[in-house]
């Protein structure tokens, strides 16, 4: 699944479900990045518009991807089937905008700003994917349906659980974007110091 912080200030869709304990996995997370060329901050700006990830109709700042995979064991017990292991594999990839070339010292203070508060806010983001794995391993991790002895049932009402776990943790992610990305908000402000200068 991916998802963008988008360029002209669309946001990113992502949320997630309560939090909950868990230390038995842990998620890998990455940076891919891409180059920008520009040695002012409106040049930069331009150019993530012209090279950024595409997102939508448009291009975006920077782009959150994740691989979830889950290794499941299920076990009939008495007709019944009941999700015993759900151990999952979360791979989180954040894809940022670079520089092409060194920076004169105030853009390169500017930048620096800028960059860190886009990467502040994927790691945001991030969160919100493992906190929503979590909820799913909370949600399913000895879930049972009884008359089930084949354990084709238990897929059908899994799905109906994650499908709910999703959309709450999508609706989350837009309240934070609405927060982060209008007019006024974090995102904006870094976008106009790169852009005007402090």
């Amino acid at each position: 699944m991916n998802r963008s912080l988008c360029f002209g200030l669309i946001a990113l869709c992502f949320a997630s479900a309560p939090h909950t304990a868990s230390a038995e996995w842990q998620a890998v997370e990455k940076e891919a990045l891409y180059t920008v060329n520009g040695q002012t901050g409106a040049e930069l700006y331009a150019s993530i518009g012209e090279r950024g990830p595409k997102a939508g109709i448009g291009r975006a700042i920077a782009h959150t991807n994740f691989k979830l995979t889950w290794t499941r064991k299920y076990e009939e017990q008495g007709g019944a089937c009941v999700l015993a292991v759900a151990k999952p594999k979360l791979i989180i990839t954040y894809t940022l905008p670079k520089p092409a070339k060194p920076l004169p010292s105030g853009t390169r203070e500017n930048w620096d700003v800028f960059i860190d508060g886009v990467r502040k806010h994927e790691l945001v983001h991030g969160d919100f994917i493992k906190e929503m794995v979590r909820a799913i391993e909370q949600a399913t991790l000895g879930f049972s349906v009884p008359d089930d002895p084949k354990c084709q049932k238990i897929r059908t009402e899994m799905t109906k659980r994650l499908g709910a776990l999703s959309q709450t943790q999508r609706q989350r992610s837009r309240d934070f974007d609405q927060v982060e990305l209008t007019d006024g908000g974090n995102i904006h402000q870094l976008i106009l110091r790169l852009v005007n200068g402090p």
